[in-house]
């Protein structure tokens, strides 16, 4: 079963951050079932999440998501991670990971993405945590994030 309708990935994500922030991913009473569809298919955020690879690769990205980076499912689950982020932004995005992994999660991220086509992006108000399965394990991270704003293409972005 693809992990955008896995049930078990959808407690993965819901669970983690329900743990780590206190507050619900999804709104109350779905079933695991209807969690993970309604964030796929419904949630006026995206999320994402990457593996624990070496150079980690997104295992999931939901259709606001989709259509905010410019992949199709299949694209965007072939991605690694550090290829969302241009060059110069790379060891930025990197230090404020490594700042997740030591406290949980951190909350109010603000970075510059990059589309599938070189469009710049800000994303904003951003939440990244650990996903941790039930033993113990630890699964890689997810975001959630709220909003964006596109970049003029006239617009440096340098010293922002």
């Amino acid at each position: 079963m693809s992990l955008h309708k896995d049930p078990d990935f959808f407690i993965l994500l819901a669970d983690n951050h329900r743990r780590l922030t206190g507050k619900s991913l999804v709104p109350e009473g779905l079933t695991p079932q209807e969690g993970a569809a309604w964030l796929y298919e419904a949630a006026p955020f995206g999320i994402l999440a990457h593996n624990t690879l070496p150079d980690p690769v997104f295992v999931y990205g939901n259709q606001r998501v989709q259509r905010i980076f410019g992949y199709s499912w299949e694209e965007i689950t072939a991605l690694p991670s550090r290829l969302s982020a241009e060059a110069p932004e790379q060891g930025e995005r990197q230090a404020f990971l490594d700042q997740v992994s030591r406290h949980g999660y951190v909350s109010d991220y603000r970075g510059i993405r990059i589309t599938r086509d070189g469009r710049r992006f800000w994303i904003e108000n951003v939440t990244v945590w650990q996903l941790t399965d039930a033993d113990g394990t630890h699964r890689g991270q997810a975001a959630m994030i709220p909003s964006v704003r596109y970049l003029p293409d006239d617009i440096p972005v340098t010293g922002c």
